[in-house]
């Protein structure tokens, strides 16, 4: 069974997981060309497909405050760079998200796993609690991807960050399912 969504058709599999696979075309329609990280263990699959992707390079760092200099650089050098990063990690790295893509107009999708985030609100962890308030405290701009039926939204998140020269954010709520 397919179910339509508002832009496509999108079959059961894509809406019950927000699968690697899907991400990653998500990231090559949208021209990305340096993804920028903490590797950590919960996006396995996902590496393991953008490390065989030929178009992307892969750029890891070993704080999440040091992905904002880095994709600022990427930006001024030409490219299209993605911040793939935790919640906490993010939060751990407002200064450095203010400095460096805020204050250089850079329009930077950052694609963060949403930990502890549950659809009921019933947040099982504190990242959760604070995670859309920090975003809004820097007024960033942020849509929820909760399956493959919302993979759609990060095309959007690529278009918003182009036309405002702003950062925005993917909040990735099937975290531990979809990258694996």
């Amino acid at each position: 069974m397919a179910v339509r969504g508002k832009d496509h058709i999108v079959s059961d599999t894509q809406k019950a997981s927000l699968g690697p696979e899907v991400v990653l075309a998500e990231l090559r329609k949208n021209g990305v060309t340096h993804v920028v990280w903490l590797p950590d263990s919960e996006t396995n699959w996902l590496y393991l497909l953008m490390k065989a992707e030929p178009a992307l390079t892969l750029v890891g760092v070993n704080r999440e405050g040091l992905a904002f200099p880095a994709a600022s650089g990427i930006h001024a050098g030409g490219k299209k760079p993605l911040i793939l990063i935790q919640n906490t990690g993010l939060m751990e790295s407002g200064d450095s998200l203010r400095g460096w893509t805020l204050g250089m107009n850079v329009p930077v999708v950052l694609m963060v796993g949403y930990r502890g985030w549950t659809r009921h609100g019933v947040n099982t962890d504190t990242a959760a609690t604070y995670t859309e308030r920090f975003l809004n405290a820097f007024g960033i701009n942020y849509y929820l991807v909760e399956d493959g039926a919302d993979a759609g939204r990060i095309s959007i998140a690529f278009q918003e960050a182009e036309r405002t020269k702003r950062p925005v954010a993917v909040l990735v709520a099937d975290e531990y399912h979809g990258f694996n």
